[in-house]
């Protein structure tokens, strides 16, 4: 698993855990586990929810292209993230949409607006270019 960036006590992100990473997760008090990727990509885990869920912890699944910014989608995950118990990890492949889904998550809540988002991202090293996150942040404009 790729180094955890943790946006604030209630959100974290990186990249695709293992089921020992799963355990681990679990118990450093993650109650929640949000995976970003396609079944088809490489180092898919297909029986993750099965293992958070041995692990002790809620799962959802709303597959996002690294590639494209899916407004519905993103909304999917923010409603999501609204019924699941915190602090929850969010992960992709390498962390980048993860990080990505994880500010916006954080901003939305917190009602950052354009700079604040701009500060946090630089802050923790989120790539500003992420397609979901470059079009969150044109929408604050």
């Amino acid at each position: 698993m790729s180094e955890i960036k943790k946006v604030d006590e209630t959100i974290a992100a990186g990249g695709q855990p293992t089921p020992e990473d799963l355990q681990q997760l679990a118990a450093e008090g993650f109650k929640s586990v949000i995976n970003l990727r396609f079944p088809d990509e490489t180092g898919f885990l297909s029986d993750e929810q099965q293992q958070a869920e041995v692990a002790g912890l809620k799962y959802a699944h709303i597959p996002l292209k690294s590639t494209e910014a899916d407004d519905e989608r993103t909304a999917k995950v923010l409603s999501e993230l609204e019924a699941l118990p915190t602090p929850v990890y969010f992960h992709c492949g390498l962390g980048g949409r993860a990080n990505a889904l994880a500010l916006i998550a954080f901003a939305t809540r917190n009602k950052l607006n354009r700079e604040e988002v701009l500060v946090k991202a630089q802050e923790l090293g989120i790539n500003t270019e992420q397609p979901s996150l470059k079009q969150f942040l044109e929408s604050l404009s």
